[in-house]
Parts: C-alpha cells; sequence; structure tokens
C-alpha cells in the first residue's frame, strides 16, 4: 500500500500530478471548450446554460483569442486545464488555444485535459506537437470492469509513449475499485472526485438511489468512502473532496483574481470575493450624485462611474450615505466575485 497523505478539507492522496499541484494553488485557469458531449453520464454537474457549443476561460464568454489572453493574465494563470462537455469534439479548437496558451505565456505554462473518449495515437501526436502536458481520461461507468479491453487502455498506452502526464479522473462511485486496479496494471494516476448533486443531476441520482451526506454539503453519502477503499490498493491516487473544491480551491483562485484585479478602493475578503459601494441611479441622475461627492472631497481614484450608477469604497459610502440619499436614488454594499460582471453574491441595503 502506497503512503497516503491527508490533505485539505478531506482531500488525501498517494500522487499529485503536476495539474493538481497547480489547481491546489489556485493557478490554473479553466478552460471550458465546449458544452456537447456525446456521453449522458448520469452525474454530469454541467449547467443547463453551458449544454451547448460555447466556450468560457473561467467565467468569461470567448468571443476571441485576446479573451483568453486577457483572462489568464486577470489571474496570472501558472496553467490551464480543458474541459467541456467534450473537448476532443471541437479537436481543431483544442489544438489551437494550446499552441494560443503557450506561445504567449511560455512551455512552462501547464495544460491539461479531460476527455471521456479514447482518441487515437495520431490525435494524441497532434495534442503533444501542440504542446499538451497532461491528459486524464474519463471513462464511463458500463466500462469500468473491462478497461483493459477497450481502446482506453490503447489510449493510455499511447498518451505515455508520447511523453504526455496520464491518468484517469472520474467520480467515487462503486466500482471504482476495479478502475484502481486497472491504473496500478497501467502505470497511470487515478483522481476521484466526491460525487455532488447539482441542479442538473440531482433528479437522475435521486432515482438511482443517492442521498446527500448531510445538510449542509451537496456531496454524496457514501463517495468517500469508495475512495478510501481504493487507497488501499492503488498505486498512484488522490481524492478531492467536495469541500475542498469549494473551501480551497475556488477560494484560491478568488484570491489570485482579485489580487490582479481589485480597483484601489475594493476591499479583498477572505474568500477572495470583493467588497464594494454602490449607488444606484440614472443616467441623469449621475452629474448631481458625482458632484455631491466631489463636494465632499471624496477621492477620484476611490470611485467609478458605471452604467447604472457609482461604485465607491464601501466604508466611504457609509458615512456619507445620508447626505446623499434622496428619491429614485438607491445605496448598497456589494460583496461579488472578482470577474467582469461576475455574481453578486450579496447586496445589503443602506
Amino acid at each position: 500500500m502506497s503512503k497516503v497523505v491527508q490533505g485539505e478539507a478531506g482531500s488525501f492522496h498517494s500522487f499529485l500530478s503536476e495539474g493538481c499541484k497547480l489547481c491546489q494553488q489556485g493557478a490554473k485557469m479553466v478552460l471550458f471548450i465546449t458544452g456537447i458531449c456525446p456521453k449522458d453520464c448520469f452525474y454530469c454537474p454541467v449547467s443547463e446554460e453551458r449544454r451547448k457549443d460555447v466556450t468560457y476561460a473561467n467565467e468569461r464568454k470567448i468571443i476571441s483569442d485576446q479573451d483568453v489572453v486577457d483572462e489568464a493574465l486577470q489571474m496570472d494563470a501558472l496553467g490551464t486545464g480543458i474541459t467541456g462537455g467534450e473537448p476532443l469534439l471541437r479537436k481543431d479548437k483544442v489544438i489551437h488555444y494550446i499552441r494560443l496558451l503557450k506561445d504567449n505565456f511560455g512551455l512552462q505554462h501547464h495544460i491539461h485535459m479531460y476527455t471521456s473518449m479514447a482518441p487515437d495515437y495520431d490525435t494524441l501526436k497532434e495534442l503533444a506537437d501542440a504542446g499538451l502536458d497532461e491528459i486524464r481520461f474519463h471513462p464511463p461507468v458500463k466500462v469500468w470492469d473491462e478497461l483493459e479491453g477497450t481502446g482506453y487502455a490503447n489510449s493510455i498506452r499511447s498518451a505515455k509513449e508520447l511523453g504526455i502526464e496520464t491518468g484517469i479522473e472520474i467520480p467515487s462511485i462503486a466500482g471504482v475499485e476495479s478502475v484502481g486496479h486497472f491504473a496500478n496494471s497501467m502505470e497511470c494516476f487515478l483522481n476521484l472526485n466526491e460525487l455532488e448533486f447539482s441542479d442538473t443531476n440531482s433528479d437522475a441520482m435521486i432515482k438511482l438511489g443517492y442521498s446527500l451526506i448531510d445538510d449542509v454539503s451537496n456531496a454524496v453519502a457514501g463517495s468517500e468512502e469508495h475512495a478510501l477503499e481504493v487507497a488501499r490498493n492503488c498505486e498512484r491516487m488522490h481524492f478531492c473532496s467536495s469541500s475542498y473544491k469549494d473551501a480551497v480551491q475556488l477560494r484560491r483562485r478568488l484570491i489570485r483574481i482579485s489580487g490582479n484585479t481589485a480597483r484601489p478602493f475594493d476591499e479583498i475578503g477572505e474568500e477572495g470575493t470583493v467588497y464594494y459601494g454602490h449607488i444606484e441611479c440614472i443616467e441623469t441622475d449621475q452629474g448631481s450624485v458625482l458632484e455631491k461627492l466631489t463636494q465632499m472631497e471624496v477621492p477620484a481614484d476611490m470611485m467609478e462611474i458605471k452604467s447604472k450608477g457609482i461604485d465607491l469604497a464601501w466604508w466611504i459610502l457609509e458615512d456619507i450615505a445620508e447626505y446623499i440619499k434622496e428619491s429614485g436614488i438607491k445605496l448598497y454594499i456589494i460583496e461579488r466575485y472578482p470577474f467582469e460582471e461576475g455574481l453578486i453574491v450579496e447586496k445589503i441595503p443602506l
């Protein structure tokens, strides 16, 4: 049995790929190539909004190559994880973005990719030649007991031969033990993710008898236990808990992004979200509000005019709120994800 190391927030491992190490730092950009996928996995968490042929870098919808580069710069990314849907349905796009990222950020920019397909040698060589560093195969549950006789075995052999770090990544559910033995025989790593309920998979999961581990988590009861069983025999494995993805990976990525993008008046919270004040007013009222702020000697670098009002330091807004309140004007303290048009976590009226 390999030595299993206890990680943060319930995760544990006997091996971490380079891609996983960078994810732990929150240093990987997520490049979602397409929401289209030929498989129909009952546990798929992809939202309805993304189940179409769209591309995102983190939360930014991609219109041009510059969008991808800007998003990587915004978070000072040390690498990129390519995902979907099924990325290889848009193979040319995958290869294009790998080359784009390597050209802009150097060969050291680490790129890993997930695929539910079993690509042939020629396809894998195209990916390797473009600069793909790591690949994680996601075989469907129905073939887990017979992987040696499928195309996945050939794909793993080919990827390793081409110098791509190679592994399998699947949810931790019944049947993963046999995949652990297969990973040993192929001398590749195995990543297990704690199974989670989402808006798009909950109906199917409930029908199959899955249940929540408790009232405060989306994690599935029993998922961690399957990973612990695999850890007894699998030489190179990593279990990524639900709470680890939320509490550690996401937080570190948000902190990384907000550290690079926060305005002078944004306060960065412990979770990487930003806090600021907002004066909501129609465009015709902005001039008079701005004049009041100037009269109160609010520094120009402590505010920004937006299409639907004015953003400024929350602590300044709190101090002057009673002096600028008037009909048609609303005042808020906002907590938001540090992305362009990022999700608003909380909006507190003053």
